[in-house]
């Protein structure tokens, strides 16, 4: 069987006769491991967006060009990162994708030191260039170890390993990055007091990231150790143009656009968390508490993936994909039409519709294009940039508006996505 990404792996071990099942089990505990680590990275960024916000004084929509600068890397290094998986193999290119996300976190101390806005963009974008890299391995190698019947089912259990990191770090980060916005008076400050108290903020957030460049560089060593535990033959070159091509396919390219569409609502719904939820109309809560809410987002997101992977088994994807995508529509409008507790709360529940979506909608996208696996993934990374494209216009609407108006923005997105499960709710031929 053919992989994503141009590479073919043996089941067994290099330095063994292990079972091919078994050695499989061990592969899947690594892969699991890297969706926890690139999970859990991504959602400080919405801790990070108010406490720029804050430090800066930026609007919604210059905030949310942190999201901009990190998933603008998913458009950027998709390709060249199958290019790489091609070239070297997977675990190679795992090691690489972490050492590269060691980098963005280190260059947080120059960002800190120069006080730039610009500069925290940077180090943000070389981060998610990291991420964007070991996500191309970890997505296509768990489809593969196993099964092909329960390809669905392994991703979206794979994914609340993501989620479960998402879940972990905001709390966290929370603690660590918001805590003193809610001690201290920005606005009452001026000059050379304004000044120190940037650089003393900026400080927090650079030793935040130091702390995980330190943990990244471990595991990139322990996986760079174990590069030879994974037999793979390297296959041909992947045919940039054939990749294009397969958006001519209606399943493929509807699958895609609904990837750009879905990851643009759920990181435009996780940005706006922590604003939202300090309203007076809505909780009124401080920064740090309300931070410490956003892991009720992300961890519906990993208790629906561990339901949603039998619900799999059991319907039809394409079925629960539609349900999944109409609840959170409801939910949004019940959210922007209601106040207080119930307001904050429904928001905070789509992250329970989110759970099994982006894994369903890549197997989804995927069935039937047989030897063009690899093609096909690298373009459905590619379309991760929807996190880049609707924040931003989130971001716009709710400075035009209001937060709870712009939520329409995340809610045409699931309607796109519940037609998709409806049309591709039956299973497609190769």
């Amino acid at each position: 069987m053919a992989l994503p990404i141009g590479a073919a792996v043996s089941g067994t071990a290099a330095a063994g006769n292990r079972p091919a099942a078994q050695e499989h089990g061990n592969l899947r505990l690594f892969v699991f491991g890297l969706f926890f680590t690139f999970g859990g990275i991504t959602s400080l960024n919405d801790v990070i967006i108010p406490k720029l916000k804050s430090l800066f004084t930026l609007s919604y929509a210059e905030a949310m060009l942190v999201q901009s600068a990190f998933f603008a890397a998913y458009f950027i290094i998709s390709l060249p990162a199958a290019e790489i998986v091609r070239r070297i193999g997977y675990m190679r290119t795992a090691a690489l994708g972490l050492v590269t996300m060691t980098a963005g976190c280190l260059l947080f101390v120059p960002a800190s030191t120069s006080g730039l806005f610009v500069m925290f963009l940077v180090a943000l974008f070389v981060l998610a260039a990291g991420i964007t890299t070991v996500q191309v391995v970890a997505n296509p190698l768990i489809s593969m170890l196993g099964n092909p019947a329960t390809a669905h089912s392994r991703l979206t259990f794979a994914q609340a390993f993501n989620s479960l990191g998402t879940t972990i770090f905001p709390y966290v980060g929370s603690i660590l990055i918001l805590g003193s916005l809610a001690h201290v008076d920005q606005a009452g400050l001026s000059g050379a007091a304004l000044e120190a108290f940037r650089s003393a903020e900026t400080r927090v957030v650079e030793h935040t990231y130091l702390g995980l460049a330190a943990a990244l560089l471990a595991v990139a060593a322990l996986v760079w150790l174990a590069r030879k535990r994974l037999v793979e033959t390297l296959a041909d070159t992947t045919n940039i143009a054939a990749a294009f091509r397969l958006l001519t396919l209606p399943r493929f390219a509807f699958g895609a656009l609904c990837i750009f569409l879905y990851v643009g609502a759920e990181v435009s719904i996780g940005s706006v968390i922590v604003n939202y939820l300090m309203q007076s109309s809505v909780m009124g809560l401080s920064a740090e508490e309300a931070g410490k809410h956003v892991p009720y987002y992300w961890g519906g997101a990993m208790v629906g993936r561990f339901i949603g992977a039998y619900f799999l088994r059991v319907y039809s994807p394409g079925k629960v994909l539609a349900c999944v995508a109409s609840a959170a529509i409801v939910l949004l409008l019940a959210s922007a039409v209601s106040g207080g507790g119930w307001s904050g709360w429904t928001l905070l529940a789509v992250g329970l519709c989110n759970s099994i979506m982006f894994p369903t909608i890549f197997s989804l996208a995927s069935e039937g294009l047989g030897s063009h696996a690899a093609e096909g993934s690298g373009i459905i990374c590619m379309a991760i940039v929807g996190g880049a494209v609707l924040p931003l216009l989130t971001g716009r609407a709710a400075d035009l508006t209001s937060l709870k108006t712009a939520l329409a923005v995340p809610a045409l997105c699931y309607a796109v996505i519940l037609a998709f499960g409806i049309f591709a709710r039956k299973p497609q031929s190769q």
